[in-house]
Formats: structure tokens, C-alpha cells, sequence
């Protein structure tokens, strides 16, 4: 099994997957190797990518909103899931309120704000090809179960409230920031080494024959759990010390050069 980030892993900086990336990955599976995309984003944003990538013909999977939705693509079955208590929300969004901050969440191919015109936020629906919702009151919405909240905003005033609001929620979420201007909000225990171990449980699959591939600090969990850990070449520097294996830069096709080093 290789486990791929998508954002300066798998996607090179025009966010697109070169034509070499994917044809190696195609003859990866053809060979009977599992393919799992592992990303912050919701699962609509992750959907076109496992459709280029054929997951659904060779039974890959996606572990979405970095790990608190597995989806197995070829039957589209939920084999696990996690929400956020709606008793943290108020918390949540007052904090981003406060600060002048955007905060959003996600239903179907949506990203539901208050605020959907914040450029922050225009990243986020850019970035997953997913259309903003605008909603008169966020809290008063969100009557579903929601995998996530983002809050996205400048980068150093961000990070503040993340040091806040980690102490205020750490017994109960996961608070960290996916890129610099977005601070991502999840149940306790979400990470991608933990829903990994999951899947491999489900699917019988060791740790010792993974190969896990990411850049920023939300992938550091599932490259030290996987057998062998990969960071690219332009990963974050706590990142590229964690790994087994530093591979080319995401816009040199580091995933390929991954792929046909150790597995093809």
C-alpha cells in the first residue's frame, strides 16, 4: 500500500497530477497495490483525484478530512467516521468571530460560511472544487454532523489563536494548522496514522509493507507509523528529519520517482 498526501505531495504547485505521476500509480495498482489518498479535505475535494487516479477499478481508498472519513472508492461504503461534539461548536465559532476570522464547514459539495466572498475562504472552495454556500447564521445551520470546521485567516495572527485554542480544546480535538492560513478543527484522536491503522486492520494489511508520502506537519503522524516514511524534497523541515526517505520536490514527480524506486 502507498499513502499519498495531496497538497504538495501528490499535486504538483498548479495543484494537477502530472501525466507520468499517474501513469506510474495506474501500473502501481495493476500490480495489486492499494492506492489511498490521505488529505485534510473534505471528500468531494478528494473525489476527482481518486477518479483520475482509477481507485474505483482497483479498490483504493480515501481517507478524508486528514483521517476522520475512511471511504473505500470502489463500493463508496463508509467503513469509518468521526464528528465534531456540537457542544465545541459555539466555541469554535466565536473564537473565529473574536479574531475576525472566517470559519466554515461542509456539506455535499459545499463550503458553508457566513463570510463566502473572504479570500481565505475562496482558497478553500478553489482548492477542492467546491462551490461557497452563504449562510445568515453558522451555527443555526449546521443541524448535520460535521467532520470538520476550518478557520482561515493570516498566518501569524492565526497561529495565535491556534496556541489559544489548542489549550482551551486539546482533552477533546485535534487543533492545527493544514497550511499556514488554515487552522483545522477535528475530533480527538483524528490523524492520519490513526485512521491508517484502521484501514490496515479492515484490509489486512501490515505497517511494514505501507509507504506513506506527505510534506506538511499533518502528515508526520502517518510518515513515522508507515514502514517506510517519505517526505518530499520540499516538505517542511520537521518533516523531511521524521522520514526514512526524502524524495524529489512535488513538482519533479517525487511520488513516481517513490513509486518506481521501491515498489515497481
Amino acid at each position: 500500500m502507498i499513502v499519498l498526501d495531496l497538497d504538495g505531495t501528490l499535486t504538483n504547485s498548479k495543484k494537477q497530477i502530472t501525466a507520468h505521476t499517474r501513469e506510474t500509480l495506474i501500473r502501481a495498482q495493476e500490480q495489486g497495490i492499494k492506492v489511498v489518498l490521505a488529505s485534510g479535505r473534505p471528500t468531494y475535494g478528494i473525489a476527482p483525484i481518486a477518479d483520475q487516479l482509477e481507485l474505483a477499478t482497483y479498490g483504493g481508498y480515501i481517507l478524508a478530512y486528514n483521517g476522520g472519513e475512511i471511504i473505500d472508492w470502489r463500493t463508496r461504503e463508509v467503513l469509518h467516521a468521526q464528528v465534531l461534539d456540537p457542544q465545541v461548536l459555539p466555541y469554535m465559532y466565536q473564537c473565529a468571530r473574536d479574531n475576525g476570522f472566517a470559519i466554515v464547514t461542509y456539506r455535499d459539495n459545499y463550503v458553508i460560511t457566513e463570510t463566502p466572498d473572504d479570500e481565505y475562504v475562496q482558497k478553500e472552495a478553489i482548492l477542492n472544487v467546491m462551490q461557497t454556500l452563504k449562510v445568515d447564521n453558522f451555527l443555526e445551520y449546521i443541524d448535520f454532523p460535521a467532520p470538520k470546521c476550518l478557520i482561515v485567516g493570516e498566518a501569524e495572527r492565526l497561529h495565535q489563536l491556534e496556541l489559544q485554542m489548542y489549550e482551551q480544546l486539546k482533552e477533546t480535538n485535534e487543533v492545527y494548522r493544514s497550511e499556514p492560513y488554515f487552522l483545522e478543527l477535528v475530533p480527538k484522536g483524528i490523524d492520519k496514522a490513526q485512521s491508517l491503522a484502521v484501514l490496515l486492520e479492515k484490509v489486512g494489511i501490515r505497517r511494514e509493507e505501507v509507504i506513506a508520502c506527505g510534506d506538511g506537519f499533518n502528515d508526520l503522524s502517518m510518515i513515522r507509523y508507515a514502514g517506510l516514511g517519505v517526505a518530499m524534497e520540499n516538505a517542511q523541515p520537521v518533516v523531511r528529519e521524521a522520514a526514512d526517505f526524502i524524495t524529489l520536490s512535488n513538482d519533479q514527480d517525487g511520488v513516481a520517482h517513490v513509486v518506481e524506486q521501491f515498489m515497481l
